[in-house]
């Protein structure tokens, strides 16, 4: 148990996406201190190479880890986690929660036994993703795309900009146009970006398509880590940025109760 109710939790991703993970951690533990922390220089992961991201991601969390004194870090995102989740966690001495794609219970839920998962170029292609379709799918048919895309779109919606909406009918197109598309009734969100986009999506794929993504089992899994904890803020949650902060974001962090925002 940690000494200090004070002590944060660190949320970190790339972008804004980790809002999505935020916004659950705040239904399960609603007094709980937290910073948010996204590499806005570094944005996107997606299309960086599994080096890039290793490195860049395990030296940011040592950072911050030294500087806020968390009690457990989360990485909302699941780039980062299918690459640099287990470096992470040898390098650091506390409790590190990762993301990674609902394929679990996607099979679950799915009822035409033809699951989409839309990631990052990164993402898809991790042998992470093999085995977890190896042990929980196999007897399913999983179609994956690239969807960068999204992750633009979904940094435009936030900040109340308009977004390219080929981006969705892209996501959609590059699904339903694989093999077997035709069939796909469940759709992983394998993105923390993407379930900002769910209306969009929805309503291009059509009601018959359901979807699912990692956000609560995350904050399950924190709240769980840090069960007999007491919290106490002694300051308002905040976040850090790794740029210089977008005041075009301010309205949609105070929506997450994220009062200030400053550069790292």
């Amino acid at each position: 148990m940690t000494a200090d109710p004070a002590a944060p939790i660190l949320l970190f991703d790339s972008g804004v996406g980790g809002l999505t993970v935020l916004a659950e951690l705040r239904k399960a533990l609603p007094q709980a201190p937290v910073i948010y922390a996204a590499d806005t220089a570094g944005l996107p992961y997606g299309e960086k190479t599994e080096a890039q991201i290793a490195a860049r991601v395990a030296g940011l969390l040592g950072r911050m880890s030294e500087r806020f004194r968390p009690r457990l870090a989360t990485i909302a995102c699941n780039t980062a986690s299918t690459i640099a989740l287990g470096m992470v966690r040898e390098v650091l001495n506390i409790p590190i929660v990762g993301t990674v794609p609902a394929i679990k219970p996607a099979a679950a839920m799915t009822r035409s036994g033809t699951i989409g998962l839309l990631g990052t170029h990164a993402t898809i292609r991790q042998g992470y993703v093999d085995r977890l379709e190896a042990e929980f799918a196999a007897d399913k048919r999983l179609l994956r795309f690239g969807a960068p895309g999204l992750v633009a779109a979904a940094e435009a919606k936030l900040r109340g900009q308009a977004f390219d909406p080929g981006a969705i009918s892209e996501a959609v197109a590059g699904l339903r146009d694989q093999p077997g598309g035709a069939e796909i009734d469940t759709v992983v969100l394998a993105c923390t970006h993407f379930p900002l986009l769910t209306e969009e999506l929805a309503a291009a794929f059509g009601p018959q398509v359901r979807f699912i993504d990692g956000a609560a089992g995350i904050a399950r899994r924190i709240a769980s880590l840090t069960q007999g904890q007491a919290f106490a803020r002694d300051t308002a949650d905040h976040a850090v940025f790794t740029a210089a902060p977008d005041p075009a974001l301010a309205p949609a962090l105070s929506r997450y109760d994220i009062e200030a925002a400053a550069l790292l």
